[in-house]
């Protein structure tokens, strides 16, 4: 990625969309800094997501229609930030602006997680197309948009997705579609100041087998090294994830979403394309137990983070 993408660049352009709202951004947080830029405008009461990548502008205009009837049928998620047309385009950017959720002192959990991911599941499928599970598709469009990723690890990694491919297919086919998150963790979570447990973040939402979304915590047990939050999860949602006869496809196609979410990034953050590095060997040489470092931590800033 160019310095198109860069955090300097991303700053810019947030500084231009608040100009455009007429809203104040002294005190704009950038929380995020992976393939969107996140900034919090606390005094504005609102939240900028801008896409760094061309090659997932398009789930601006997906967020956008999902979050319109998530609000119509009071889904348990983050709204829209009033009378803004959206999404709102800054040069050649793309963003989504959201109302601001202020941090709660009381920690998000996986219970929490679990809890609100049975009342999302039961949503239903909107009345508009969204697409299927895809995690080999979403890769290899990053692939295509990364500056920085030397030949042989992009020979590998395509050759990867050439044979998950046809198994993600066929766990897409059985059953009834549901409404899957996509990307279902605790940090995806917020809590309103009346206590409800709402969740945001909807790049990846699709129609695919829900256990897609509590495959999410137990990939991150066993690679982050933390105990305890996938039996938490399983106990609050009621169903056991690594039980199922899907689970080892399930965790390649999360650990492959683990890998290529850095690939955009590699040319900008030396960190990232550090643990990019170390996440990839680790699966070359089919080691599940070694261990990996969030890219969260590596993309953004000490003073940034929050």
């Amino acid at each position: 990625m160019s310095g198109r993408f860069s955090e300097e660049t991303m700053t810019a352009a947030m500084h231009d969309i608040a100009v455009a709202l007429d809203v104040p951004a002294d005190d704009a947080q950038l929380l995020r800094l992976t393939n969107n830029a996140v900034f919090a405008l606390p005094t504005a009461g609102i939240v900028i997501r801008i896409a760094r990548t061309h090659q997932l502008r398009d789930r601006a205009t997906k967020v956008v229609q999902l979050a319109r009837w998530f609000a119509a049928i009071d889904a348990p998620t983050i709204r829209l930030a009033r009378e803004v047309k959206q999404p709102i385009e800054a040069g050649e950017l793309v963003a989504s602006v959201w109302q601001y959720v202020p941090p709660q002192s009381t920690a998000l959990t996986v219970q929490d997680l679990g809890t609100v991911l049975r009342k999302f599941h039961a949503l239903g499928v909107p009345p508009f197309p969204l697409p299927a599970w895809d995690p080999v598709g979403d890769a290899r469009r990053r692939l295509a948009d990364a500056d920085g990723l030397s030949k042989p690890d992009r020979d590998f990694l395509a050759d990867w997705c050439d044979r998950l491919e046809p198994e993600v297919a066929a766990l897409n086919d059985p059953g009834t579609p549901t409404l899957i998150h996509g990307d279902a963790y605790a940090g995806n979570l917020l809590r309103e100041s009346s206590g409800r447990t709402i969740m945001c973040d909807f790049d990846a939402t699709c129609i695919g087998p829900w256990q897609v979304d509590l495959a999410a915590v137990a990939v991150s047990e066993a690679r982050f090294g933390a105990t305890g939050g996938h039996r938490s999860l399983a106990t609050a949602y009621g169903f056991d994830v690594t039980s199922d006869p899907s689970w080892a496809v399930l965790r390649e196609a999360r650990e492959l979403k683990m890998i290529a979410a850095a690939v955009p990034l590699l040319a900008t953050s030396p960190g990232v394309a550090a643990e990019f590095a170390n996440r990839l060997e680790s699966v070359r040489h089919g080691d599940p137990a070694a261990r990996w470092s969030p890219f969260a931590d590596l993309a953004v800033p000490t003073r940034s983070r929050r």
